[in-house]
C-alpha cells in the first residue's frame, strides 16, 4: 500500500518540521538542512514496498539531510540505501567519498555509517532500502562501493537504473505475492550487479587481494566485537588463514589485530556512553557490551584512549 507525504498541503510555516519528520519515519532517523537561501520549502515522499525492500520517490527544493555519527548511535539501523538521481543534481557523501550525481547516476550508502545527502538544485531521487543482510554481498565489500557515483549510461547502471525506475512505476498495481517475487529478483540483480562492479573496480585499480582481505577482516572485528573470545587466533581461522599471515596483514597498518580490536571496542564504548538512551546503563555493562568485562582494566584503557575515564567522558556529554 502507497504512503505518501506532499508539503504543499501544509500552511508554509509548519512545512520543514513536518518534512524532518517524514523523512524520519520513511527512512531512518535523519536531521535536515534548510536551503541556503530564503524560499518557500517544498518536498514529497511517495513509497512503496516489494516485499522487504522500500522504494520512495522523493522531490524537493535544495536542501540537506545528514545522519550524524550521534544520529547513528541513538537510532541505530541497518539498511543499505540506493540514492537514483532522476532530475537535477545531488552530492552522497560517506566515509571521506562524496558522490556527485546527475540524472541517471546512482550511488550506494550505508546506513549504519554517517552520511549526507545534499541537494543544490530542485531534484527527484529514487530512494531504495534494503536491510543489510538480504543483500548477499560481503560487507567488507560492500564498503568499498559507498558514495561512489556509478553511471546509469553504461555497465551494470544501464541494467540497475532502467529497472528499478521501471519498477517504481508498476508497484502500484501489484498485489503483495507478486511483490514479494519481485523483491526476490530485486535482490538478485542488485547483487549480480555491485558483484560485477566490484570486480570491474579491482580491475581497474591497484586494489589486491592483500587489501579486500584486510578490508573484509576489518569488518569481520566490526561485526564480533560484543564476543569476549574475539581474538586473532579466532579471526585467522573464521577467514582460512594462519595467525602468522594475519599479524602481516595488520603490520602494513600500523596497528596490530590486538590494537585493532581494542580500538574498535573503545570508539564503541564512546559511542554507547555519549548517547542519551544509555544514559541509565551503568559504564560496567557498557564495557561489557563490547567486550571489555572488567571494570577497572576498561577504565584504564578508556583513558589511556581518550584522556578521561568512562565516567567523566559521560558526564561531559
Amino acid at each position: 500500500m502507497p504512503t505518501s507525504f506532499d508539503t504543499a498541503t501544509l500552511p508554509v510555516r509548519e512545512r520543514f518540521d513536518a518534512y524532518q519528520q517524514a523523512i524520519s519515519s520513511t527512512f531512518v532517523p535523519l536531521v535536515a538542512r534548510p536551503p541556503a537561501e530564503e524560499q518557500t520549502f517544498y518536498a514529497s515522499i511517495t513509497s512503496n514496498k516489494v516485499g522487504q525492500i522500500q522504494l520512495s520517490e522523493v522531490a524537493g527544493v535544495p536542501h540537506a539531510v545528514t545522519r550524524s555519527r550521534r544520529v547513528v548511535g541513538n537510532a541505530p539501523a541497518e539498511y543499505y540505501k540506493i540514492g537514483l538521481q532522476i532530475s537535477g543534481t545531488g552530492v552522497v557523501r560517506q566515509d571521506t567519498r562524496a558522490a556527485e550525481l546527475g540524472p541517471g547516476d546512482f550511488a550506494v550508502y550505508d546506513t549504519t555509517r554517517c552520511y549526507e545527502l545534499e541537494f543544490r538544485t530542485d531534484y527527484r531521487m529514487l530512494v531504495v532500502m534494503i536491510p543489510r543482510p538480504l543483500l548477499p554481498v560481503p560487507l567488507g565489500q560492500m564498503a568499498r562501493l559507498s558514495a561512489r557515483t556509478i553511471s546509469g549510461d553504461s555497465g551494470v547502471g544501464a541494467v540497475v537504473f532502467p529497472f528499478l525506475i521501471g519498477l517504481r512505476q508498476v508497484l502500484d498495481a501489484t498485489d503483495a505475492t507478486v511483490g514479494t517475487h519481485l523483491g526476490d529478483a530485486v535482490l538478485d540483480v542488485l547483487a549480480a550487479a555491485f558483484s560485477a562492479e566490484l570486480a570491474n573496480g579491482a580491475a581497474r585499480t591497484p586494489t589486491t587481494r592483500h587489501n579486500i582481505l584486510l578490508s573484509d577482516i576489518r569488518f569481520f572485528i566490526d561485526q564480533h566485537l560484543s564476543d569476549p573470545n574475539l581474538s586473532p587466533a579466532s579471526i585467522a581461522a573464521a577467514h582460512h588463514i594462519s595467525e602468522s599471515y594475519l599479524q602481516k596483514l595488520f603490520a602494513t597498518t600500523g596497528v596490530g589485530v590486538s590494537g585493532w580490536i581494542r580500538q574498535r571496542r573503545l570508539e564503541r564504548c564512546r559511542r554507547d556512553l555519549a548517547a542519551a538512551h544509555n544514559s541509565h546503563k551503568p559504564v560496567s555493562a557498557i564495557g561489557t557490551r563490547w567486550g571489555l568485562s572488567d571494570p577497572s582494566h576498561f577504565s584504564r584503557l578508556f583513558k589511556s584512549a581518550f584522556g578521561l575515564t568512562p565516567g567523566e567522558f559521560r558526564s561531559r556529554c
